[in-house]
């Protein structure tokens, strides 16, 4: 079965930190870039951060620059997302996706984890 699951989310004051988790199962994820979203309400889904499936050239939104960092952890099936200093407009549903290209492309979501940042 097939599975992708955020964790990690929570309620955090400005300027505080945390780690979001995105655990595979079921797939090949040494394969697949994973990337993270984040949609607030009211807004549409933004791209944070990419990670591909081999090496290490990351995305990041300029939002989030210096701020936040992905990596990952291919033995753990696992995608994280460092946010550090984080301020009240990183406030969102945080999802990752994992995707792979030609010749069999797939894609896959996780549910999501809710980052609160407020004071």
């Amino acid at each position: 079965q097939v599975q992708l699951v955020e964790s990690g989310g929570g309620l955090v004051q400005p300027g505080e930190s945390l780690r979001l988790s995105c655990a595979a199962s079921g797939f090949t994820f040494s394969s697949y870039a994973v990337s993270w979203y984040r949609q607030a309400p009211g807004k549409e889904r933004e791209l944070v951060a990419t990670i591909p499936s081999v090496g290490t050239n990351t995305n990041l939104a300029d939002s989030v620059k210096g701020r936040f960092t992905i990596s990952r952890d291919n033995a753990k099936n696992t995608v994280y997302l460092q946010m550090n200093n984080l301020k009240p407009e990183d406030t969102a549903i945080y999802s990752c996706k994992a995707e792979r290209g030609p010749p069999t492309p797939k894609r896959y979501w996780g549910q999501g984890t809710q980052v609160t940042v407020s004071s």
